[in-house]
């Protein structure tokens, strides 16, 4: 991949960044991508939006979302947040899909949006919720995390070596939530 190639990426997905997108727009772009091989994935990677209209846009962020966590295909943290007391993993099972679909709205009124934020500290796990697998979707053969217990999949496509894109699949949704990871700190695979 030519540096040209590259920086042509990165200059899409700020374009797509700073002006909310549609989801053609950024299901286009993502399609264009070449895939990541799991054997890529190991690390801390510092998670952002990608808006394109869906509901939790940008709500992750509101409570602290740091982003995500591979320390191996068989070992990943899908929601690592942040806090004055430093980064910590929170059990997805133990999120509220369902709440969060019908009140994503309503959770980002300050006083429930304090609450949510202090509340996750009580989710928190030092256990794994997910795996990494090579997994087909919108025909191409990418890394993907698949949850434990939920039924999610989160698909990711490279712009560069250390910024990816993420779209989670979530059975139940009419259109896909979009992020972007950008590599913090890398975690040596283990065997």
């Amino acid at each position: 991949m030519s540096p040209y190639e590259h920086e042509a990426r990165r200059d899409e997905l700020r374009r797509l960044q700073e002006q909310a997108s549609s989801v053609g727009e950024a299901l286009a772009f993502f399609d264009t991508l070449p895939p990541v091989r799991v054997e890529e994935m190991p690390g801390l990677w510092k998670g952002s939006g990608l808006e394109t209209g869906h509901p939790w846009d940008g709500m992750l962020e509101e409570f602290g979302w740091y982003g995500k966590r591979f320390d191996d295909a068989e070992r990943a943290h899908p929601l690592v947040f942040g806090n004055d007391k430093g980064l910590f993993c929170v059990n997805p099972s133990l999120v509220p899909l369902g709440l969060l679909r019908r009140t994503s709205n309503l959770l980002r009124t300050p006083p429930l949006a304090d609450t949510a934020r202090c509340s996750l500290r009580l989710l928190r796990t030092s256990r794994p919720a997910a795996r990494l697998r090579m997994v087909e979707y919108r025909g191409t053969v990418s890394a993907a995390m698949t949850y434990d217990a939920l039924p999610i999949n989160d698909h990711f496509r490279k712009v560069d070596a250390d910024t990816l894109i993420g779209v989670m699949d979530m059975r139940g949704d009419s259109a896909p939530f979009f992020f972007v990871l950008r590599r913090d700190r890398p975690i040596a695979a283990k065997p």
